[in-house]
């Protein structure tokens, strides 16, 4: 498949979507929505990809939407140009719920892990999306910012729900009713994200932490974690725990717990399937 408004690259187990539009500061049109839909649920079904990465060209992560689709907006033009392109049309597997298959939900639904490589602003829908993601690493330069009230817009795609899970409800009051943008190591003291880290070390640290996953850990624990994490945000403990009980009885019998015990018995990098 080949995308106009982003870069795809599998290498090492690990596959690179990059935002791809710097003069704009990747600034997020229904076009780019569509193909980085469409490159997430390929990574997630390709056997040779294990962790994704998403990251931004240029100096910006993504600015948030396009003017020009705001614009549209306005006036009722036809902002989805490009974004009803049949080869970008993709399916949702059968196991995966209904909360999950939202325009910006999907990546909770994936069976793999996604990272953020936040390289710069974050801002609007760019800071919504990335709410949906497992992990957030920043550089030091990034900025993150809702500014939906100075827009005259409210908390958009489920963020009023998601971002107080994440750096609870009175951060989630400050950022969304004021708009402001905030830096990295206050978005680190919110919660917002994972680590800072140097701006020319980001892509190098997230593909360090994205390798670790891919070569130590089992592709299906992560991918049965993954569902138990938000999945149990929609039940209670007694639930959690009958699941977690019949998932750890299930695992004993597969290919990636006997693996993992034996590399450790002999001292040996593990060679996890997946199985």
């Amino acid at each position: 498949m080949s995308y106009e408004q982003i870069l795809y690259e599998v290498a090492d187990r690990i596959a690179t979507i990059t935002l791809n539009r710097p003069d704009k500061l990747n600034a997020w049109t229904m076009r780019m929505s569509a193909e980085v839909r469409h490159a997430c649920l390929q990574a997630d079904r390709d056997d040779a990809v294990r962790v994704l990465i998403v990251t931004g060209a240029g100096k910006g992560y993504c600015a948030g939407a396009d003017m020009n689709m705001l614009q549209g907006l306005q006036s009722g033009g036809d902002v989805a140009a490009g974004a009803n392109d049949p080869q970008l049309q993709v399916e949702f597997d059968a196991d995966v719920p209904a909360a999950f298959r939202g325009e910006y939900s999907y990546p909770l639904g994936l069976h793999k892990p996604v990272i953020a490589a936040v390289n710069g602003v974050a801002a609007g829908l760019g800071l919504s999306y990335m709410l949906y993601y497992d992990m957030r690493l920043a550089s030091d330069r990034a900025r993150f910012g809702t500014v939906f009230a100075r827009r005259g817009l409210v908390a958009e795609h489920g963020s009023a729900w998601l971002l107080p899970r994440l750096v609870g409800l009175h951060h989630a009051c400050d950022l969304l009713y004021s708009g402001r943008l905030i830096g990295a190591e206050e978005a680190l003291r919110m919660g917002l994200i994972n680590r800072v880290v140097p701006h020319d070390d980001l892509l190098a640290t997230a593909r360090e932490v994205a390798t670790e996953m891919a070569t130590l850990c089992s592709p299906r624990s992560i991918r049965i974690m993954k569902r138990q994490l938000y999945g149990d945000l929609f039940t209670d403990l007694a639930n959690s725990m009958h699941e977690a009980d019949r998932e750890m009885v299930a695992s004993f019998t597969t290919e990636d717990f006997r693996e993992g015990v034996a590399s450790f018995v002999q001292r040996r990098p593990p060679q996890f399937t997946g199985r």
